[in-house]
């Protein structure tokens, strides 16, 4: 109504806009023993956001056997060793599909009521529990009930209400998991047409639809080595989601490279040289325990960003890992890679991450993302730099989304830039950027006409991450003058 009579109140928006914080998951593709999660199916092709090691278990189940389930590997060390999070797995091992069948195992209970199936990886849901002649099958819960032993089988435990006679031989056909059958197309995934489902490695575009969650870095442990699958990986973090950015970890086989002066020739001639990768070299060991260094290095990434409000400005080179030894192959004797200085910094050199025990323990060893040395840019060529860049492409993003479509005026204009700067003095007064020199402009220049009239509004950001002091230099000068105190 045009006539108004009394007291009323209206609101202006806020003139300065607070930047989005960013909660950036690591994200895992890989393979799981569905069969010992907690329902006894697991999900398959489905992006799991956890944020405990409970939670990852319960979901995908868990086994000491990572050479055939890797996703447990980034389990244990993200959450147990590191005690990171979020991770987000995805699982690619398909129990309708990676299987085999048994038709027909007989198995006796012992004196405790309980027989063991000779087959490891067994699923729950699959079994069938027949007598020993088999015209009898018996009820799950009523005569017997299913569990894992410490050695990952599965015991078959008599009810002693059930039918089931004590001491009795039975025979138990079932299905069990076959993970040597997922290959690297698994790992890479596609989308099916007929079904409108994402597998493997495209559903790194359903993290953010799904859980809010920009993706912060993206692994394949235990399959990144794979040229066809270490390509995908380096191409859908450049764009997931067709904006947002993100790195990849990918590791340098080390059956086909036992030397550290093979890794750089492997690295160049498989096209390793992205620079939103980090490649590494050697494995890494704790214990018996052995870890693709890929692993380590993304879990304390996450470590050293924690500890700075998820900003990733900090390096993870000369940070602790969880490690023993570094290892071509198995936790025995023989297969140790102890690297000198000298040869650590050759792979530096080279764009490799690698891990070195010098001073303080064993540690991150390594500044440079992939595309080094072929491209020295430093936005381009230094990991931490490289994800600042990314950090903020995001962060932008997110917070000035609200502001699409808004009206091209002068408090558009102006509501932008004043909320950038004020973030970037801020930054820089914490040391995570250099200079007074960070700033957002709005140029003519960058803003034709052409343009704004089509609705496409430019804003210029320069910014300077601070380079790690990769080469500190002491100058010790013998100083004579000091002689003269001789004489006092």
């Amino acid at each position: 109504m045009s006539y108004f009579h009394g007291v009323r109140v209206s609101e202006i928006p806020t003139a300065i806009v607070p930047p989005v914080r960013l909660d950036s998951p690591a994200v895992v593709i890989g393979t799981a023993p569905v069969h010992m999660s907690l329902d006894g199916v697991g999900k398959t092709n489905v992006p799991i956001l956890c944020y405990s090691y409970k939670e990852a278990v319960e979901a995908l189940g868990y086994s000491a056997d990572w050479e055939n389930y890797s996703l447990c590997e980034a389990m244990y060390t993200f959450f147990a060793l590191f005690g990171v999070a979020p991770v987000v797995f995805v699982n690619v091992l398909d129990p309708s599909i990676h299987k085999v069948s048994v038709s027909a195992e007989a198995v006796s209970l012992g004196e405790n009521d309980k027989a063991t199936l000779k087959e490891s990886g067994a699923l729950p849901k699959s079994v069938v529990v027949k007598s020993q002649a088999g015209d009898t099958t018996y009820e799950p819960n009523k005569d017997y009930i299913l569990s894992f032993d410490d050695d990952e089988k599965l015991v078959i435990t008599r009810v002693a209400t059930g039918t089931i006679e004590a001491s009795a031989t039975l025979t138990v056909s079932y299905d069990k998991l076959d993970p040597t059958a997922v290959k690297n197309t698994d790992i890479v995934g596609g989308y099916d047409v007929s079904t409108g489902q994402y597998t493997g490695l495209e559903l790194v575009e359903q993290v953010f639809p799904k859980f809010r969650l920009v993706p912060g870095m993206l692994l394949a442990p235990g399959w990144s080595d794979d040229t066809s699958v270490a390509s995908v990986m380096a191409a859908k973090t450049k764009n997931i989601n067709s904006v947002f950015k993100s790195i990849t970890l990918v590791d340098i086989p080390v059956d086909a490279n036992s030397k550290y002066s093979d890794a750089p020739g492997w690295k160049t001639t498989n096209n390793f040289v992205h620079e939103n990768m980090i490649t590494c070299w050697p494995k890494i060991k704790l214990g018996n325990a052995v870890y693709h260094l890929s692993t380590q290095v993304a879990a304390l990434m996450m470590q050293v960003d924690a500890g700075n409000e998820g900003i990733p400005y900090i390096s993870p080179s000369n940070h602790l890992l969880q490690m023993d030894g570094a290892t071509i192959g198995d936790a025995s004797e023989g297969n140790e890679v102890n690297l000198t200085l000298d040869q650590a910094n050759y792979l530096n050199s080279q764009g490799i991450v690698t891990a070195l025990n010098f001073v303080g323990g064993w540690k991150c060893w390594g500044n440079r993302t992939a595309t080094y040395p072929g491209v020295t840019d430093a936005k381009d060529s230094f990991i931490p730099v490289k994800r600042m860049f990314y950090w903020k492409a995001n962060q932008l993003i997110m917070t000035y989304w609200q502001k699409v479509d808004a009206p091209t005026n002068r408090r558009l204009i102006e509501t932008i830039v004043d909320s950038e700067n004020i973030n970037l003095n801020a930054l820089a007064a914490r040391g995570i950027l250099v200079g007074n020199q960070n700033r957002v402009e709005f140029r003519s220049d960058e803003n034709p006409l052409t343009d704004l009239i089509d609705g496409i509004v430019r804003f210029h950001l320069f910014m300077t991450p601070p380079i790690p002091a990769r080469d500190i230099e002491w100058l010790i000068e013998y100083d004579v003058s000091n002689l003269n105190s001789l004489f006092d």
